[in-house]
């Protein structure tokens, strides 16, 4: 389920786009103002901010998930229709930008542009300790856990040993027992598995360790 951070100040229509995207099978995070939304400016493939905010403005928020993240899909809302007001919307880091009153239809069509876009990419981020997949699916991780995830997505796609997990989780090399490494992973898969329905990409190679099958991002690398 793709989740979609909204930040209007407007109650009645907050609730009509959440009410709205969750009927399309989204997953609404909701919040009134800056402060609200500031934690969960890192959780979300796609925001929708209203630029006018009792506490700031949708640019602060847009600067916000930009500290996080490159890839969020960012829409615009606001009254103010001039050519310099969408310019300045797209200037700061959104993708789209729309004029009050909208149709709610085209809302979801520009959501379903941007995930196709932003969708690519698996995030984990280090901050929350959280790992996203392309199609909104969450879960959280220990601290180990967040660690090895932290090696696979400094990878790239290239193998990490099984001595550089061992290390980074702090434990000597020579005494290590690798049954406790391969119990940790197949926890993290098992666990993903059941909370998802899927499959986690993570390849155990033999002789050379570990590796995330599908691109990945960390949080506020870009």
């Amino acid at each position: 389920m793709p989740t979609v951070a909204l930040l209007e100040d407007e109650e009645a229509l907050r609730e009509e786009i959440a009410d709205f995207l969750s009927h399309c099978g989204y997953e609404v995070l909701q919040a009134g103002n800056l402060a609200t939304f500031a934690p969960l400016a890192a959780a979300a493939r796609v925001a929708v901010l209203d630029v006018m905010l009792p506490d700031g403005t949708g640019f602060d928020a847009v600067r916000l998930i930009r500290q996080h993240s490159q890839r969020t899909g960012i829409i615009m809302l606001t009254a103010l229709g001039t050519l310099d007001d969408r310019l300045a919307g797209l200037g700061s880091g959104a993708d789209h930008y729309l004029v009050k009153p909208f149709r709610l239809l085209e809302l979801r069509a520009i959501i379903e542009a941007l995930l196709r876009r932003v969708g690519r990419e698996w995030v984990f981020d280090p901050r929350q300790g959280t790992l996203t997949s392309p199609a909104g699916h969450h879960a959280e991780l220990s601290a180990a856990e967040a660690t090895f995830m932290q090696l696979l997505s400094n990878s790239r796609g290239s193998p990490v040993s099984r001595r550089q997990i061992v290390e980074a989780l702090r434990h000597d090399w020579a005494s290590y027992d690798l049954r406790r490494l391969d119990t940790m992973v197949s926890r993290l898969r098992a666990r993903w598995q059941q909370r998802t329905g899927f499959e986690l990409p993570l390849k155990t190679l033999h002789r050379e360790g570990y590796a995330f099958g599908e691109p990945i991002e960390a949080a506020g690398a870009g």
